[in-house]
């Protein structure tokens, strides 16, 4: 059976304010420090420190609402936030709303509850509803991958990521182009990301651009994909995410069209898994454990009172590999 605080506070023969304080770095004597660690020791002992910090008057939790665990950018995004949290001596709470937006909404009344002393959002659009429930929370909320006038926010340079990938593809010589877009509901992806290649493409009169809608998931993209073939056959698709460039590929390989012969294809995101497969992707690296560091940092200076940039840009990274042919 797990003891708690009083238990140990009885065996050490001390009041459960002694133990308590021990526990938080206070001041106790030497001789009572001695025999409350060994009793710890003895009994295995974890603080529940979830319980301590909902006692305070202020935490040491940090929440974070994400749309989706089985992504690439937000597992590592996580880890980065984890990592530089734990440095500064905060902990995290995640909340996963599956991409529900009123999930996002009651995470984040939810986390005030449970008194948090900062919020990470992760969210693909900001809503009215969003803002009233941070103007009611009077909490810290740093806004990540998604930006807004009235909150901090940390981006990726999605509008250079698609110029620079934009410019390079038409370097290479490619003139009939699909661009596989998301909603614009989202507007990192769906608006930022294809306006930056827009602006590049747009600078070669002789480009013959289409633009399609999918979701974020290989599977849809793979459907959308080969309706897109059915009707022409290109020399690049342009994938918004690694995930829905991978989904083309696999189209490719189904049709036997090969990759980057008879079609070439690009993504965003710089996946792992993107220079594993073959032909190995031509895509944009987003450094999102460089975000999560950073995001990391920013909440905890505006839980301490501190300022930060009201927009802080994480730079991108064009990453020319075999996917794509010079024609």
């Amino acid at each position: 059976m797990n003891k708690t605080i009083t238990d140990i506070a009885q065996m050490a023969g001390v009041a459960k304010s002694t133990v308590s304080r021990f526990l938080n770095g206070g001041s106790v004597s030497e001789e009572t420090r001695q025999k409350i660690e060994r009793i710890i020791k003895e009994h295995n002992y974890v603080p529940n420190t979830f319980a301590q910090s909902l006692k305070a008057k202020k935490t040491s939790i940090i929440g974070t609402v994400v749309p989706r665990l089985d992504s690439y950018a937000t597992s590592q995004t996580l880890i980065g936030i984890d990592e530089e949290l734990r440095g500064l001596h905060y902990q995290m709470l995640i909340a996963n709303t599956s991409q529900d937006m009123q999930r996002e909404i009651d995470a984040i009344y939810d986390f005030a509850r449970q008194k948090v002393s900062g919020i990470i959002l992760l969210a693909a659009e900001v809503t009215d509803a969003h803002l009233k429930a941070i103007e009611d929370i009077r909490i810290p909320v740093l806004l990540v991958g998604q930006q807004h006038e009235l909150l901090n926010s940390l981006i990726h340079n999605d509008d250079q990521a698609g110029y620079l990938l934009g410019k390079y593809v038409v370097e290479q010589g490619h003139r009939d182009i699909v661009y596989l877009g998301v909603s614009e509901r989202d507007q990192a992806v769906g608006v930022h990301r294809k306006q930056g290649f827009k602006r590049a493409v747009d600078e070669c009169s002789e480009c013959n651009v289409k633009y399609y809608e999918t979701s974020f998931k290989m599977s849809e993209a793979v459907i959308t994909a080969e309706a897109i073939l059915d009707k022409s056959r290109p020399s690049l698709i342009v994938a918004a995410t690694d995930n829905i460039a991978m989904g083309v590929m696999k189209t490719a390989f189904f049709r036997k069209i090969r990759i980057p012969q008879e079609l070439s294809v690009t993504g965003f995101g710089g996946y792992d898994i993107t220079e594993m497969i073959h032909p190995t992707l031509t895509t944009v690296k987003y450094h999102y454990l460089q975000a999560g560091k950073l995001a990391a940092k920013h909440i905890s200076r505006l839980v301490e009172g501190e300022s930060v940039r009201q927009q802080t840009i994480v730079d991108v990274e064009l990453i020319p590999r075999e996917s794509v042919d010079k024609i």
